[in-house]
């Protein structure tokens, strides 16, 4: 029998086992590939942390956010620690905490308004019983007065009036008469403060031991209303809560599968006809950045081969040879033809003409690793020396790069940025005694300072260096910057 081909570690075997395994068991896989490198480069190392965010989210039982985020910082610091070179799963990272405090605040205004809700319905209500027992009040007052004026006007109605002694005395009538209608006014008078102290119950108050306070198990209803709507709100909103902020993962992953197209609908506006494009490596971005413009625009495209780390992929951009596509490449379609086919001059130069060719180029488009929050950014080796002569003869350099790709970091040690490739590629086993007379360093990455880039095109539009501060306040809280510092 054939042996089995079991998948080998990287992208697609994680997205396809993180359904399946325990959450731990993910989490740990995924530790493993970055430190192993098998996953690598911006893109793939975002997409596999943001599906294990969702799959952490998903997975979380406990009703209190603070634990949610607690959490999630602590599987972020793991993940940071593994490859602290990758800045982009710490930048998902952030996304996923800033998702979910954003919507616990929605939700906790959302709680508040409801309470404010209650208390207004309550207090309505309570005005509306003041305002009738007021009404009843005045209405009893009214006639009490009535009352008591009939009664003081009914003895001289029934004086005599023939006798002129009558004046200085009263008849018996007259003393009889009061005797005779008291049980009236005064019947009516008790009824009316009677009813009075029913509609004034919260208004007028007599005293405090007419009223006897109430024991909690003789509440009303209406009493513990407020505290079942809080706790039934509490528990609907955690429920909603983890929907929302797994449907803001979601966005973040239909963001990571899409920023390519999105970036290249901006390419008609930046690149005109009959242009001279000076591009560097083989970035996928800028490769569907060109082939979108080639659509309806006609230019030059001069590529600078990036010995010794990317030469092979500017290589096969060029000529037109296919390799075979890898996990790495996640988008749909792979680009089997070269630029040339779309209509597009192709040029192929090495990296020590450069700063010869700049003076007849119009425009540097550059593809990123990561950009840091100052404006910087950190590329593929030689990137750096392109800037730098473009600077020099005044020709704009235009970057292309997704949010996802943007730090919050800035660029205080770049050290720890930089990661070195295997020495094997600029001198050969069979120049050992070389190599051990001399150092020899392959770095993969440059930094490039903000004042050699005049423009970032992201998935976002365009933006200036100095305006990526904004960006990284929209997209991240401050208080999850520094993921090293979560105990």
């Amino acid at each position: 029998m054939p042996p089995s081909s079991a998948p080998s570690p990287g992208l697609s075997s994680f997205l396809s086992s993180v359904k399946t395994r325990p959450v731990e068991a993910s989490i740990e896989h995924l530790i493993m590939l970055l430190k192993h490198r098998q996953i690598r480069n911006s893109r793939p190392c975002a997409t596999a942390t943001a599906h294990l965010l969702r799959r952490i989210v998903a997975a979380h039982r406990v009703t209190d956010v603070s634990e949610l985020i607690e959490r999630i910082q602590l599987v972020g610091k793991r993940l940071a620690a593994a490859q602290p070179k990758e800045l982009a799963v710490g930048n998902i990272v952030r996304r996923v905490l800033a998702v979910i405090r954003v919507e616990a605040e929605e939700d906790r205004e959302g709680g508040m308004s409801e309470q404010s809700n209650v208390g207004t319905e309550r207090h309505s209500r309570i005005t509306e019983r003041n305002i009738v027992s007021e009404h009843h009040q005045d209405i009893d007052l009214s006639a009490s007065s009535r009352l008591r004026q009939n009664i003081s006007d009914s003895p001289k109605a029934s004086r005599p009036t023939t006798d002129a002694s009558s004046d200085l005395l009263p008849t018996q009538g007259a003393f009889q008469q009061p005797n005779s209608t008291p049980h009236l006014p005064y019947a009516n008078s008790n009824n009316a403060s009677i009813v009075t102290s029913m509609f004034s119950l919260l208004s007028h108050p007599t005293s405090r031991a007419a009223y006897p306070s109430k024991s909690p198990s003789t509440q009303s209803p209406s009493d513990s209303e407020p505290r079942n709507i809080k706790v039934q709100s509490q528990l609907i909103s955690t429920r909603d809560l983890r929907a929302e902020v797994i449907e803001g993962i979601e966005e973040i992953i239909d963001e990571l599968n899409q920023v390519d197209d999105m970036i290249a609908g901006y390419a008609l506006d930046h690149i005109h006809v009959n242009e001279i494009i000076l591009t560097y490596s083989s970035s996928m971005t800028v490769q569907k950045f060109l082939l979108k413009a080639a659509t309806k625009r006609k230019f030059t495209v001069i590529y600078a081969e990036a010995f010794p780390n990317e030469h092979e992929g500017a290589h096969t951009v060029v000529s037109g040879t296919v390799k075979p596509p890898t996990e790495n490449n996640l988008s749909s379609e792979f680009f089997q033809k070269p630029l040339s086919a779309a209509g597009i001059t192709v040029i192929l130069i090495p990296d020590s003409a450069v700063f010869a060719i700049m003076a007849r180029v119009n425009k540097v488009i550059l593809g990123t690793h990561v950009v840091l929050a100052n404006g910087g950014l950190v590329a593929a080796a030689g990137v750096k020396v392109i800037a730098e002569a473009a600077s020099v003869h005044k020709v704009p350099v235009v970057v292309l790069t997704g949010i996802y790709k943007l730090s919050p970091i800035y660029a205080f040690d770049i050290d720890p940025l930089i990661e070195n490739g295997h020495v094997g590629k600029i001198f050969g086993y069979e120049e050992g005694d070389l190599v051990q007379r001399v150092g020899v360093e392959n770095p993969l990455f440059d930094y490039v300072p903000p004042d050699l880039v005049d423009l970032y095109i992201t998935n976002l539009g365009g933006h200036a260096p100095s305006y990526l501060y904004r960006i990284v306040a929209d997209h991240y809280r401050t208080e999850d910057t520094d993921l090293t510092r979560i105990d």
